[in-house]
């Protein structure tokens, strides 16, 4: 399946002066080194070395060196939004949804194994290949849906930090002031690179671990049944299921593959001491970071899986009056979220913290609030990474650290803190559906470059897509981008308003016209000749000299 595996290797890549030389596309070169006046630091201040002279085909050592940016990466399939969206699954469908669960993350693993290579290979991320391989008016179009849909992400992921404070404070700890500890704690945590790397690497794992724990706590109180979970999950049918089934699933896909993700693995594999003048070298850490990045989404699988179960188990098919007498019967003063009707029980990350705690007793409700803690805080700390990495790339900034912290946290941050001072806790689950709306419409401004750029050979040279890769690739970003529209249009037809409707259709007109311009230039790549006209995006080699220390710096 890999282009390299299609044929013997190329020799080394020729050099000028001593600087290695890359094959791009005839676009706009690298810009010119800019002068500053203190030195530029991100992320890849310092870099992990890979241990030498390891002879066998494979080493636990070099995994472990490899093994952090596929871990971090996964954060982003255990933000609140896709925690929001397991518990719904179970809550609506029972266990009869776990297998799109499973197809989605494979699917995600899959493009972030595109999105690796490219960091690895050509030692840039893909904003920085978007910021030289697109013209500017698209390239600037191109950065703008980015943010939207990292704004979208980081909203979810803030609220979700602020629910949690509210939960653990019993409703003591307001909203608004649970996004201002968010935002306080997030840049000092952000800050932890600067005392080593793999320190902040080992942060993170730290907070998975504690979703782990949490979520895997509920699930052994709750203790699902195992016959149901897997036939769920390894049986692609969803018996009696209708519209509202329909749409989780959809949501599901939609919650789980997430554009601004793509941008930041590509950015994160960059972190490791590789030599890309050896395709030996190339070879062996795209290995590894496969590896590393299936054991990731593996274990965010398993904590999805918890959490969909937990629910399935404990509350598919009940009512809300079913859900008010059992915390009227505990005491518990939320008994008024529920309604005394008989309308399927409503869930959301705060509503599942309670009715945890209504069913199994107030231990459930606080495990499962630092559970969403830990989500949330990983998750946005990725998310401010996410927004520095793209805004570096598309606009090639050159900022001091905490100026771009700075305004990466304000462009996310302000909206959020709008959302949270106008908007009751009780109430948050209308916008979560918008904004995973927001984010389904970008999936396309993520996985059409990415596809793109790894099948041209005038970048990834002969570690480019084989066919293989380019057929399946294009299915399954034409199959995902259809299930987020049809997301999309159930979310805007329920919105019952003319006006709407007509300014629905106005951006909708616009979108597939940049869409239709993405898709043109992926084709060309993908090899359709017959479309190679005046494209800038093309397979012709035009040697260009890759300043590979600035970009690494």
């Amino acid at each position: 399946m890999k282009a390299e595996q299609d044929g013997d290797l190329l020799e080394d890549s020729p050099q000028e002066d001593g600087v290695q030389t890359n094959q791009f596309s005839s676009i706009s070169p690298p810009v010119s080194p800019v002068a500053q006046d203190e030195p530029f630091s991100t992320y890849f201040e310092d870099k992990v070395a890979i241990p030498e002279n390891v002879s066998q085909v494979f080493s636990f050592r070099k995994l472990w060196a490899f093994t952090g940016p596929g871990f971090l990466m996964s954060i982003a399939y255990l933000d609140p939004g896709n925690i929001e969206s397991d518990l719904q699954s179970g809550a609506k469908a029972g266990f009869k949804l776990l297998w799109v669960l499973l197809g989605a993350t494979v699917i995600g693993l899959l493009l972030q194994r595109l999105a690796a290579r490219l960091g690895v290979v050509t030692g840039m991320h893909l904003a920085e290949v978007c910021n030289r391989q697109y013209p500017t008016v698209p390239r600037i179009i191109l950065w703008l849906m980015v943010e939207l849909a990292i704004i979208g992400s980081d909203m979810q992921e803030v609220i979700g930090c602020a629910i949690a404070f509210n939960l653990l404070s019993v409703g003591r700890i307001p909203l608004w002031a649970g996004v201002l500890i968010t935002i306080t704690d997030t840049f000092v945590f952000l800050f932890l690179d600067k005392y080593g790397l793999r320190k902040l690497e080992a942060f993170f794992g730290f907070l998975i671990t504690v979703m782990a724990l949490s979520f895997g706590y509920e699930y052994v109180l709750v203790s699902p049944d195992q016959g149901e979970l897997l036939k769920g999950m390894f049986l692609p049918y969803c018996a009696g299921c209708g519209p509202p089934q329909l749409e989780q699933a959809v949501g599901i896909v939609g919650a789980v593959i997430m554009p601004h993700n793509i941008y930041l693995h590509s950015a994160l594999v960059k972190s490791r001491d590789i030599d890309r003048k050896n395709k030996k070298e190339v070879k062996e850490a795209n290995k590894y970071y496969f590896i590393e990045s299936t054991v990731a989404l593996f274990v965010s699988f398993l904590i999805n899986v918890f959490v969909v179960a937990v629910f399935a188990q404990a509350f598919y098919g009940k009512t809300n009056i079913e859900m008010n007498k059992e915390c009227n019967a505990t005491g518990s003063p939320h008994s008024g979220l529920f309604p005394l009707n008989n309308g399927t029980l409503e869930v959301d990350i705060y509503k599942g913290g309670v009715v945890l705690g209504c069913v199994f007793g107030p231990a459930a409700l606080y495990i499962w609030a630092i559970g969403i803690l830990a989500a949330g805080q990983s998750s946005t700390m990725t998310g401010t990474y996410s927004g520095q990495f793209v805004m570096e790339g598309f606009l090639n900034l050159r900022w001091s650290r905490f100026a771009r912290v700075l305004l990466t946290r304000s462009v996310a941050i302000i909206p959020t803190l709008l959302v949270a001072i106008f908007q009751d806790v009780q109430h948050l689950t209308g916008m979560n559906d918008f904004l995973n709306v927001l984010q389904s419409m970008q999936l396309p401004f993520a996985l059409i470059p990415i596809l793109t750029f790894t099948s041209l050979t005038s970048i990834m040279n002969d570690f480019a897509n084989g066919m293989v890769w380019k057929i399946s690739g294009g299915i399954v970003i034409l199959l995902v981008c259809a299930i987020n529209m049809y997301f999309v249009v159930v979310y805007v037809t329920a919105l019952n308003s003319v006006l709407l409707y007509v300014f629905a259709a106005l951006l909708s007109i616009a979108y597939l016209c940049f869409v239709v311009y993405l898709a043109w230039h992926c084709l060309v790549a993908l090899g359709v000749s017959c479309l190679d006209f005046g494209s800038r995006v093309s397979n012709r080699p035009a040697v260009l000299i890759e300043e590979q220390s600035e970009y690494d710096s």
